[in-house]
């Protein structure tokens, strides 16, 4: 164990001890897809793993300063700098100090999350709208608009877990495109980086990421962002490094852009020993979120969905929390059997499958030609919102 982990097992709930060492050696011994393992309650969210798209767009104003210069080269600096902060507020913010990483529930089919970021300094209205598009696998489709800016962001995100030695790896799939309808349909797609989980054995979950995300635009423009956990010896938590290059001439950055998802970054041009200071997450003030009060939420909104549940966990309650629980999943498996028999596919409310969408086919045709070999994207599509 790492001198700067916490170990938590003495604080364990005696009467939870016995399915917590039960969870390990279910993890250690089990091989595909973990997200069909029950997680004990005490390391339970009292949230669905849908609303965690809101974390996208926590720093409104930096998403819509995406759109605000007229040079191509400083929206992708802002679409990084935007990126950054969203990384932070997903994976590090959420977590309350001196709390620990805990697991979301699985999102049920066709479950719905909305909401909104209220103006923050002079963003306007920032509008998010999830839903779960599929059960088996995991998938959730999300639309996040801002129309005073002229911003639409959407695409889907799925999770592929597995265990490795002692954490839990969590593959993201999907993508995601952002179109600037003020710059005439200018598009950025871009990829997820994986997640590890670390310090499950010790009761005290964190979040690391790993490998690369890729960032393509139709301006010609694209960028790298490798990210790197802290080593057994040497290296800080949260470490990435961003290249910003251009198609026409990849053996050259524009910028490099270096530091912590979790704190501070700078930026070097190219040919330049000289940084500046990019991004301090730490000093960000968040905006207003807005969710309607449950009772007046539709029947398929997560939070009217699993507010029992959430009830329970907060109060400590665990035997009510897993009952709660199972009757929701037992409800989602009568229904399926239901819709089998009867021959009947499901369709989602908001979101279609657009199977070869024309933007996403364009940029990843235009990243795998620069890249190469490291960029290859399961699927040339998209889960994109009805009009």
């Amino acid at each position: 164990m790492s001198n700067q982990e916490v170990n938590n097992v003495d604080k364990i709930p005696t009467e939870q001890k016995g399915a917590f060492h039960s969870f390990l050696k279910s993890l250690a011994s089990f091989s595909g897809d973990l997200s069909s393992l029950t997680c004990p309650a005490f390391l339970l969210a009292p949230v669905s793993l849908i609303e965690y798209s809101e974390y996208w767009t926590q720093q409104p104003d930096l998403f819509t300063d995406i759109t605000t210069s007229d040079d191509e080269v400083e929206r992708m600096t802002a679409f990084v700098k935007w990126f950054i902060s969203s990384l932070n507020a997903s994976y590090a913010r959420r977590v309350p100090k001196g709390e620990w990483e805990k697991k979301p529930y699985n999102p049920i089919l066709g479950e719905q999350y909305k909401m909104h970021w209220e103006d923050l300094n002079g963003s306007g209205e920032t509008r998010v709208l999830c839903e779960q598009v599929s059960h088996h696998p995991p998938i959730t489709g999300f639309c996040i608009k801002n129309d005073k800016h002229g911003l639409v962001l959407n695409g889907h995100t799925g999770q592929k877990t597995r265990f490795s030695s002692t954490s839990l790896i969590c593959d993201q799939v999907g993508q995601c495109v952002l179109q600037l309808k003020n710059r005439g349909d200018e598009a950025y797609m871009f990829s997820y980086p994986s997640v590890t989980v670390n310090g499950i054995w010790y009761a005290a979950p964190y979040v690391e990421l790993t490998g690369t995300s890729y960032v393509q635009s139709t301006t010609g423009l694209y960028c790298t962002i490798e990210y790197s956990s802290r080593g057994w010896i040497s290296g800080e938590r949260n470490h990435f490094k961003c290249y910003i290059r251009r198609n026409s001439n990849p053996k050259e950055y524009v910028y490099k852009i270096e530091g912590q998802w979790s704190g501070k970054s700078t930026l070097t041009p190219f040919d330049s020993k000289s940084s500046v200071p990019f991004l301090d997450v730490t000093e960000l003030t968040p905006a207003t979120m807005h969710v309607e009060d449950v009772e007046n939420q539709d029947e398929m909104e997560s939070r009217k969905i699993w507010q029992k549940v959430s009830d329970a966990i907060r109060a400590n309650d665990t035997q009510t929390a897993g009952i709660e629980k199972t009757r929701i999943e037992n409800k989602q498996r009568e229904e399926r059997t239901a819709r089998l028999e009867a021959k009947k596919e499901w369709e989602p409310k908001y979101f279609d499958w657009v199977d070869q969408h024309p933007t996403v086919t364009n940029l990843q045709r235009m990243l795998t030609s620069t890249v190469k070999g490291k960029y290859s994207p399961a699927t040339s599509g998209n889960w994109v919102i009805k009009e």
